[in-house]
């Protein structure tokens, strides 16, 4: 009998996940304790939360917890550890590429404004990177239940430092309220400077959400993006443009995008062509990382080594990592795929 490949040694790229969210659990509760700050019973001793956010109450309740959560965070060591914590995490799981995203508003006024929070975020980034041996990069994320003039704010402060640590630029936030063209402007402020085009699109609405972040935004990848699988066209599509879809089963079981995680296309999607980066969102949030993702892909999707591997390759491929670094994980995945199996111990 063999053994499946040990999936924490396959090299991949780690595409979508939150800053506020990549917190360590731990780190919540001793953050909290030590300022004498009081967490609700679903930050605690219910954790993780059971949110389901496709009733408006549901997501007004997870922004809540996420609100709390971020309060946590009032010092710049704290974004230091936050950092350090989360690529030693991503380190473990075998990704060697973060591209971590950060709405800087949501910490300006504790830190001196926009720019010197991202300046914080940067600098803590290339720390954490260097501490954990892994490339770390930054998307700025606007929020779209803002009004667009914040995110055009944004789209220029990210494209200042496009050449220092910021890949990309979001729009996150809940998708009902607020069209993707609506924020056409900011997006084209940031290609224009050479980042990627990163929105969320079809969680919480369907195929619709996505076509428009593909039109309307210019969309290199879609945060989520599985709503696509319902429509046949728009699968083609994404295939011919090479779209990535950031795929996080775990938050959309979580949310109740879909009652169980069989229910996510993760397999639709890729069967179709569509290139796939599968992600782990909000761990403080959902309770798992992005190891957990790729075991899905094998014990629920079905997914064979092989297919695994064409997975991370997806990831690589779909990130903004240095050509340099590019190959060498390419290089890393044929040599976990081409690695017998371990015998098992029977």
């Amino acid at each position: 009998m063999e053994m499946p490949r040990p999936l924490d040694t396959l090299p991949k790229a780690h595409l979508h996940l939150h800053f506020t969210g990549s917190m360590r659990h731990e780190t919540l509760i001793e953050l909290a304790r030590e300022q004498g700050l009081h967490l609700p019973d679903a930050l605690e001793d219910d954790w993780p939360p059971r949110l389901r956010a496709t009733d408006e109450r549901g997501w007004f309740r997870f922004q809540r917890l996420y609100d709390i959560a971020r309060s946590v965070l009032s010092r710049p060591e704290h974004v230091y550890r936050l950092l350090r914590e989360t690529a030693e995490d991503e380190a473990a799981a075998g990704s060697r590429w973060l591209e971590i995203q950060v709405d800087p508003s949501g910490y300006a006024q504790r830190f001196g404004g926009l720019t010197s929070t991202l300046e914080l975020v940067l600098d803590a980034a290339a720390g954490a990177a260097g501490h954990a041996g892994i490339g770390v990069a930054v998307i700025v994320a606007a929020n779209r239940t803002r009004h667009p003039l914040d995110a055009n704010t944004l789209a220029r402060l990210a494209a200042q430092y496009v050449d220092r640590g910021v890949v990309g630029f979001g729009l996150s936030n809940d998708e009902r309220r607020g069209e993707a063209r609506d924020f056409e402007r900011a997006f084209r402020i940031a290609k224009r400077a050479g980042l990627l085009s990163v929105p969320h699109g079809g969680e919480l609405l369907g195929p619709r959400s996505v076509a428009q972040c593909v039109d309307d935004l210019r969309a290199d990848r879609v945060g989520h993006g599985v709503r696509a699988a319902e429509d046949e066209r728009l699968m083609e599509r994404l295939a011919d443009r090479q779209v990535c879809c950031e795929v996080c089963p775990t938050s959309n079981v979580g949310l109740g995008v879909a009652e169980r995680a069989a229910e996510v296309p993760v397999r639709r999607l890729f069967d179709a062509g569509v290139p796939l980066a599968l992600g782990a969102d909000d761990p403080l949030l959902f309770g798992a990382r992005l190891l957990p993702q790729y075991e899905l892909a094998r014990d629920v999707y079905g997914f064979r080594d092989a297919e695994i591997a064409e997975l991370a390759r997806q990831s690589v491929r779909s990130s903004a990592a240095p050509d340099s670094l590019r190959k060498e994980l390419m290089k890393g995945i044929d040599d976990w795929l081409a690695a017998p199996p371990e015998p098992s111990a029977e």
